[in-house]
């Protein structure tokens, strides 16, 4: 395994503002670390808690620490379950196909559960509106990462 400078100085992509400006100033990045360790958090909340999303809270708070801390974007980049995940949604890879199947169960589950424990039909409509958009998110714009890979070596 690298160690976590070798990691962030292999690939300048990761911390390199695309729009070149200037690195962020010491609020700024108060606010993305705070940001990142929130996304942490929460993402480690949905390691124990059935439903709640995991890896996306880690992609995002990889993101935002690639905007304030090196050394926590390595970490998080580094973790042994978790780190791969983000590293490939980061490389263009997406998502494993079985982490999609576990996704899209889950939130049929998840979301038949709470729609059948709301009263309401308004709750109920913006429960299922919220499914949709996560599936439509799932489904059609995160790819699949068998399916990048093979049209890859097929290039």
């Amino acid at each position: 395994m690298l160690a976590s400078d070798e990691l962030v100085n292999s690939s300048p992509a990761m911390t390199v503002d695309p729009q070149g400006s200037d690195p962020p100033g010491a609020l700024a990045r108060v606010a993305w670390t705070g940001f990142g360790l929130l996304s942490v958090g929460v993402g480690s909340v949905g390691i124990v808690v059935p439903g709640l999303p995991t890896t996306v809270f880690f992609i995002i708070a990889a993101w935002a620490f690639s905007k304030s801390s090196p050394r926590l974007e390595a970490w998080v980049l580094n973790l042994p379950t978790i780190g791969p995940l983000v590293r490939d949604y980061r490389a263009g890879l997406g998502i494993p196909r079985r982490a999609k199947i576990t996704a899209v169960v889950m939130i049929f589950f998840f979301v038949g559960l709470s729609s059948w424990l709301v009263d309401g039909w308004i709750v109920r409509a913006v429960i299922i509106g919220t499914a949709v958009m996560g599936l439509t998110v799932i489904l059609a714009i995160v790819p699949t990462k068998e399916t990048v890979l093979r049209s890859r070596d097929s290039s």
